[in-house]
């Protein structure tokens, strides 16, 4: 691990000095692996002798190899076009779709001072979460996409209808036919199209938000940010908060039994409090929730290798995950999906 980082490290370093025409330019901090996120490497940094906008204390996120590199792209017009409308989304300074450069896509950002909410202030989480969600769905939709577009991003491809066709392409291409009724009891009972639609986060929960001082300083992590029915987003959060277990949020047993019990009290406290800002209708909320988790299932199935290789390891998928979104996927619709055997 040492020995990459340091290839990593000259490899950043030769690509700065040339696309920033800086020949002299080095690291006043060097790179240093930042932990978070299960499907990027991410590493801080600072430089020395930096044009302003890259001279303050940054973030290298590296995509794996299996990831579209387009990807890259679309997280910097997303979280530039939140920054420009005064959401606090890190700026992006620099992105590439070229993997050769690094080992993969990447995007630099600045780096946001904090610390996850569950470590500064965990018995706020509900109300944090809710309200700077309702926040992000109070923002300009129009304005979002118009800004997107100036940074060469298509806005069809923010879309609740390209989220339902991506997943479907994915489980076709992976061979997950287990999964076929589930993605056709979604096309059927689809919602109509919202007026008027939000901007969604698609993965919005307490690690991904940032606090320092007694405030946020930042939320995280965008790929999978649409303009949708705010009730997507929630839902996507809802099957997050109930779902992912807490042996991933790095606490010891006793803690991670106290933080089950009071799951319940987390979910009703974070919907009792965005309920204040917006008005949620509970039949949506269901269908949106079913939606999340077979977005958590085609990711299983992509993972178990059902075409033959299976793509790396990613703790969250190994822990329990997948069978309780399974039971849940159930429950909703009556539907049991099934998947791959999890590769030995």
């Amino acid at each position: 691990m040492a020995s990459q980082v340091v290839e990593l490290e000259a490899r950043l370093l030769e690509h700065l000095r040339t696309s920033l025409v800086q020949p002299r330019l080095e690291f006043a901090e060097r790179p240093s692996r930042v932990t978070g996120g299960f499907d990027t490497q991410i590493f801080a940094f600072r430089l020395a002798g930096a044009p302003t906008a890259f001279g303050g204390p940054s973030i290298l996120r590296l995509l794996e190899a299996h990831h579209d590199p387009a990807r890259a792209l679309r997280e910097r017009a997303i979280q530039n076009a939140l920054a420009d409308l005064g959401y606090p989304a890190p700026r992006v300074w620099a992105a590439s779709a070229d993997p050769t450069a690094l080992g993969g896509a990447f995007l630099i950002m600045e780096r946001v001072a904090g610390e996850p909410l569950p470590k500064v202030n965990p018995r706020a989480m509900g109300s944090v979460v809710a309200d700077f969600q309702a926040r992000l769905h109070d923002l300009d939709p129009v304005a979002f996409l118009r800004a997107v577009t100036h940074e060469g991003l298509e806005p069809r491809t923010l879309t609740f209808d390209a989220y339902l066709a991506q997943l479907t392409e994915r489980a076709k291409r992976r061979g997950l036919d287990g999964l076929t009724p589930g993605l056709e009891w979604l096309a059927r009972r689809r919602p109509p199209r919202p007026e008027p639609r939000a901007v969604c986060h698609g993965d919005f929960h307490p690690y991904n938000i940032l606090m320092a001082g007694g405030r946020v300083t930042g939320v995280l992590d965008w790929p999978n940010a649409l303009v949708a029915d705010p009730a997507f987003d929630v839902a996507s959060t809802l099957v997050i908060l109930k779902l992912v277990p807490m042996e991933l949020a790095g606490l010891s047993r006793p803690l991670r039994w106290l933080a089950n019990a009071a799951r319940p009290l987390l979910v009703s406290a974070y919907l009792r409090r965005y309920r204040r800002r917006r008005a949620l209708d509970r039949g949506k909320l269901e269908y949106y929730e079913a939606a999340a988790c077979m977005k958590a299932l085609v990711r299983a199935g992509e993972l178990r290798g059902a075409s033959g290789e299976a793509s790396p390891a990613n703790p969250l998928f190994e822990s329990g995950y997948t069978e309780r979104t399974l039971r849940h996927f159930l429950r909703i619709t009556g539907i049991t999906p099934s998947l791959p055997p999890p590769v030995a």
